[in-house]
């Protein structure tokens, strides 16, 4: 593999060569509340330039739904094909997609601030990622489901109460920026 450009050109590169990959992957054409599935992750990675997020989870935050989510079954790769990720948008940003696309949300989510067990639900494996990694699968999550807050008013009537308690959960991993946004739309 190519070593990838450095400074803002090389980060304009693998978000252009992000965007692309999505594109021709069907992104544009997935439905998504409000609009497509590449509008939805165009939003969510904007958010995390927002709140001060570094280039690699941002372009984290724009290729999230790459492997589908727990949440959100539409993949536009399989797992099998986690290199043509990582030369689009680098290993570090698609390792962040991997862990929150592979994410057992229903075993894992309710730990994850004090360190529970995170099981992994393409292998089944369990891990205990590192506190860093946390992070950023929280902030990610974070500003994942605050755009469908924002976008779906029966999203946020269903869901917002049990985001608000979660995330309550995870103030401790999340940036102020994060933190100010859920209080902000979830009260």
């Amino acid at each position: 593999m190519a070593s990838e450009p450095s400074g803002h050109d090389g980060l304009m590169d693998r978000v252009a060569k992000a965007t692309d990959l999505l594109g021709a992957r069907g992104a544009r054409d997935v439905p998504h509340p409000g609009g497509t599935l590449l509008a939805h992750l165009r939003r969510v990675h904007a958010t995390l330039g927002e709140w001060g997020a570094r280039p690699d989870l941002c372009l984290a935050g724009l290729c999230h739904a790459f492997y589908g989510t727990d949440g959100f079954a539409v993949a536009l790769g399989s797992t099998d094909e986690r290199a043509t990720l990582v030369e689009a948008v680098g290993a570090e940003a698609e390792g962040i997609v991997y862990l929150y696309a592979g994410c057992d949300r229903g075993f894992s989510h309710s730990g994850l601030a004090q360190g529970g067990p995170f099981r992994d639900r393409f292998t089944g494996e369990v891990s205990d990622p590192p506190e860093a990694a946390r992070r950023d699968f929280a902030e990610l999550t974070v500003a994942n489901e605050l755009d469908l807050v924002q976008i779906n008013p029966e999203f946020r009537e269903r869901y917002g109460h049990g985001l608000r308690e979660l995330f309550d959960s995870w103030e401790g991993l999340l940036s102020v920026p994060a933190r100010r946004a859920v209080r902000s739309l979830l009260g």
